[in-house]
């Protein structure tokens, strides 16, 4: 008995092949974000693991700006097969080092630093390049359906790769998300996205690189809810994730039991997003920012939800809830990005938020701990939670974010 496909997927070819070929690349992806860890510590510390993972998120900051404005000016789809194909290359080449033995901390951190810049030209084409598969009205329930595909490989990756490890090795873990990319390319190479007229919504199409670069961020600059709106998603970021990516595995260790109990309730979180998106796919928002920084509320909480002193079933319970609520603000704003900017300057545009949500984590990652020494583990989770809850209370405060509606259009 065949399960029915939902209907975006049966009545655009496009999205079809965008979402099948992203489809066994985000399990990789997430093969490689339990099996590179366990890599790196089997011949270094705890420091070299911090290091390699400031490498592969810093060139978020660095390089997913300029490369949003080539994206728009080369093409999205021709960016994104680029960076897969040098994905491949760069997670072949870890794979061959771990497996031959040969690899070294600074080389595994200059691999992971080429892999998120790679990374870092992939999301904003990606963002841009969505709209180019769907009727405009049918653009949330592709983004909710990108990101249940997401939240299933978070459950779903980390069971893959302990089997992987524990059967054959991390460096054989490593070398199968390298082929994934060669699957997404290939999908991507057959993929004929929908023109983008320049100038359909009062943008203005980039004639280089750097007119590029200063049209995306005239429109962030002159726009009065993308500036909150980013300004929020990095308070978010910095503030907040350290509580889900440092801290909590620290007091998971020390108060909750150990690692089988953080997989409990970070299992719990990655149910609610599976939730979350599917709730987003079902239900059409009018008031897209309000709906958006209200759900941002709630996700900012995690960290006094996990520092509650609750049993360990009762915080993955509400780490569902707020994992809800977490699917809700990405599909939400992503879809507001790719509406009410400019369709021909959407990747240069998203750009600042990808930046933001992941570029500017090394400051949460390192400022987190610091401050725990500081003031203690649940405090700090417990501050990071209100400073972005009144991040979000803020956005919510300014006008032209609640003035934002979904186009009739939509």
């Amino acid at each position: 008995m065949r399960l029915p496909l939902p209907s975006i997927l049966r009545e655009e070819p496009r999205y079809r092949l965008l979402f099948g070929g992203q489809l066994l690349s985000m399990i990789g992806d997430r093969v490689t974000f339990v099996a590179l860890p366990f890599a790196v510590l089997a011949i270094g510390d705890l420091g070299d693991l911090a290091l390699v993972t400031v490498a592969a998120t810093l060139p978020f900051l660095l390089v997913a700006i300029p490369a949003g404005s080539l994206a728009d000016r080369v093409g999205r789809r021709e960016a994104m097969i680029a960076a897969d194909l040098a994905r491949f290359v760069i997670q072949a080449t870890m794979a061959a080092l771990l497996l031959t033995g040969a690899a070294e901390v600074w080389m595994l951190a200059v691999l992971a630093g080429l892999f998120g810049t790679a990374e870092a030209v992939f999301g904003p084409a990606l963002t841009g390049l969505i709209p180019q598969t769907v009727e405009t009205s049918r653009i949330q329930q592709a983004n909710a359906l990108y990101g249940a595909a997401q939240n299933l490989g978070m459950i779903a990756g980390p069971a893959i790769a302990g089997v992987l490890i524990a059967l054959a090795g991390t460096g054989e873990a490593i070398a199968i998300d390298a082929v994934t990319f060669l699957v997404s390319a290939w999908f991507l190479a057959r993929l004929q996205p929908r023109p983008v007229t320049p100038g359909e919504l009062g943008g203005e199409a980039p004639h280089d690189v750097l007119h590029g670069l200063r049209e995306g961020w005239r429109i962030v600059r002159d726009s009065g809810w993308l500036r909150p709106g980013i300004a929020t998603l990095a308070a978010y970021t910095v503030f907040s994730l350290p509580a889900i990516f440092v801290l909590g595995p620290a007091l998971a260790e020390r108060e909750l039991g150990g690692g089988a109990n953080w997989a409990i309730i970070t299992t719990g979180y990655g149910i609610g997003a599976v939730v979350g998106s599917v709730l987003a796919y079902r239900v059409r928002f009018e008031r897209t920012l309000v709906v958006c920084f209200s759900a941002m509320v709630i996700a900012s909480l995690q960290g006094v939800i996990i520092a509650s002193e609750l049993p360990v079933a009762a915080i993955a319970g509400l780490e569902g809830l707020a994992g809800i609520f977490v699917s809700l603000f990405f599909t939400l704003w992503d879809t507001t990005v790719q509406q009410q900017v400019p369709a021909e300057a959407t990747a240069r545009v998203s750009a600042y938020d990808w930046a933001a949500a992941i570029g500017l984590m090394p400051i949460g990652l390192a400022a987190g701990p610091a401050i725990a020494g500081a003031i203690g583990l649940e405090a700090t989770m417990r501050l990071g939670s209100a400073l972005g809850v009144v991040a979000a209370l803020v956005c919510l405060a300014v006008p032209a974010v609640r003035a934002v509606r979904r186009p009739a259009s939509a």
